[in-house]
């Protein structure tokens, strides 16, 4: 009886000490658990801390930022009107927090009106046209500023079109005829005002319409007009459409007054035209040409137009697919013929290129 007693003694003895045991080993598999929680948590909190930190540094302060930019550019069936949707579609889709729209207009002299007025903040502009304003000569009567160059793109070839049975073969020969000179206030009427006075010519020894190039192309094959001044990149829209209906011709400027122009409006450069410019255009022609280029408001601020500049070199290949003179805009030809200062935002991005 004793032994048994004794027997029941130690295996209730030996069950608490096994208890104990078990209850260590689990304290110890929580403590463990616990630790490791604590130890992820804290690596997963250092993590997020240190990207919130990068984007904090690469954050762009927009304060102050034109919210709604508005971005001008020439008759729909010109250049300016295809290139200036897409550099808003850019800017629209990857500057945060701007919202921009290309919308057409009555092109140079227009635009740097409305810009200096602040009625828009980016405009497609000639080189000459944004000089003028600038210093208040030629068809400014007084200075036009408040704008900065942002970019030059492509040469403007000014073409005077024809059909090819309209007899008209010269500058000299377009007096007294019927001939679209642009739209008012474009940079293609203070082109057309350029060139006829070269030739001792003035609107009033022309029947003058003023009209943009669409109209210009409709009248023309219509023989509502005799011709027509055109400044827009190559292949133009307008004259396109009417190439594929009529033989059409583009009258030449002989050298001795291209030398002329050129000496007394140094933006022009001497363009020559082959053959393959047009369909029904089995001729070539010399001309002359000021350079496309984008003004900026100078009440956006340089940061804002750093990043849409950058937007824009970013995604040139939107340019290049909204029509062919988009592949003239590069980095190296970018300031070339830029005939007014550049805007802070524009300096800096190709300060670092």
């Amino acid at each position: 009886m004793g032994k048994k007693i004794w027997l029941v003694a130690m295996l209730l003895a030996l069950g608490l000490i096994l208890m104990a045991c078990g209850d260590a080993s689990d304290d110890a598999v929580d403590n463990g658990d616990s630790e490791s929680e604590e130890s992820s948590e804290s690596s997963e909190d250092t993590q997020e801390e240190s990207s919130e930190d990068t984007e904090e540094e690469n954050a762009v302060n927009t304060d102050g930022w034109v919210e709604d930019v508005t971005v001008l550019t020439g008759g729909e069936a010109g250049v300016y009107f295809p290139l200036g949707v897409a550099m808003a579609e850019i800017i629209d889709e990857h500057v945060d927090g701007v919202s921009a729209t290309g919308i057409t207009s009555g092109a140079s002299v227009v635009n740097a009106n409305e810009v200096s007025g602040g009625q828009a903040q980016l405009a497609l502009i000639q080189n000459d046209i944004a000089y003028y304003a600038q210093e208040g000569s030629h068809m400014f009567e007084e200075v036009v500023d408040g704008f900065s160059g942002i970019f030059t793109i492509y040469p403007e070839t000014i073409q005077i079109v024809t059909l090819a049975d309209s007899g008209i073969e010269t500058v000299e020969d377009l007096e007294g005829k019927r001939v679209a000179v642009g739209d008012v206030g474009s940079g293609t009427e203070a082109n057309a005002s350029q060139i006829l006075a070269a030739h001792d010519l003035t609107f009033e020894d022309l029947s003058a319409e003023w009209m943009g190039f669409g109209d210009a192309s409709t009248n023309l094959q219509d023989g509502n007009i005799d011709a027509a001044f055109v400044t827009a990149g190559t292949p133009t829209g307008s004259i396109q459409e009417l190439a594929a209906s009529a033989d059409i011709r583009i009258v030449s400027i002989n050298e001795e007054k291209i030398d002329q122009i050129t000496e007394e409006y140094p933006y022009y450069t001497k363009v020559e035209l082959d053959e393959n410019t047009y369909e029904n255009f089995d001729a070539t022609a010399t001309t002359i040409a000021p350079q496309a280029m984008l003004i900026a408001s100078d009440d956006l601020p340089e940061d804002q137009v750093y990043e849409m500049v950058k937007a824009i070199f970013e995604n040139i290949d939107a340019m290049e697919n909204a029509h062919e003179r988009g592949k003239d805009l590069t980095i190296d030809s970018a300031l070339d013929g830029m005939s007014i200062d550049l805007h802070p935002g524009a300096q800096r991005y190709f300060d670092e290129q």
